[in-house]
């Protein structure tokens, strides 16, 4: 696996997020026929959130993003695109297990949201998610904390 890093994201990233989210989702949004190619790139830039949000990087170079939003009732996952080229790499694997970490730290259930029929649907289920609803385009997850035990013990916040 490459080396890796989160680092706060900024608005100055909201075009490189915005175009790599057209570019991962495009295959699944066509399946769909939900696909518009100002329509994805704009839905990003109007829920945005630098606050929220990490840019990941692969020896130093832009690959990547993630924003943990937190709810009323849990944190929500979202906006979480990997280059193509890295995605099966362990990079993405290794990213979400630090922010369920996180959430699992502050003992808070986690919530996403995933196209019907997308290949990172066995990712979240493989960490622990399961599905909460679903319509014909999204299916909604949940999962909850984990207790923190020595053994389970990995970064601190």
């Amino acid at each position: 696996m490459a080396d890796w890093e989160l680092r706060p994201a900024s608005a100055a990233d909201v075009e490189a997020v915005a175009e790599l989210r057209a570019v991962v989702l495009r295959a699944d949004l066509e399946r769909l026929g939900r696909y518009d190619e100002q329509r994805v790139r704009q839905r990003l830039r109007d829920g945005f959130a630098p606050a929220y949000t990490w840019v990941v990087e692969v020896d130093g170079a832009f690959a990547g993003c993630v924003a943990l939003r937190p709810a009323a009732d849990a944190h929500w996952l979202e906006h979480f695109y990997l280059a193509p080229r890295l995605q099966g790499s362990g990079i993405g694997t290794a990213v979400l297990r630090d922010l369920l970490d996180r959430c699992d730290r502050l003992r808070t259930p986690v919530r996403l949201n995933v196209l019907r029929g997308s290949r990172a649907r066995s990712l979240y289920e493989r960490h622990g998610f399961t599905l909460d609803t679903e319509d014909p385009v999204d299916v909604f997850m949940v999962r909850a904390f984990r207790k923190i035990t020595a053994e389970t013990r990995t970064v601190s916040m």
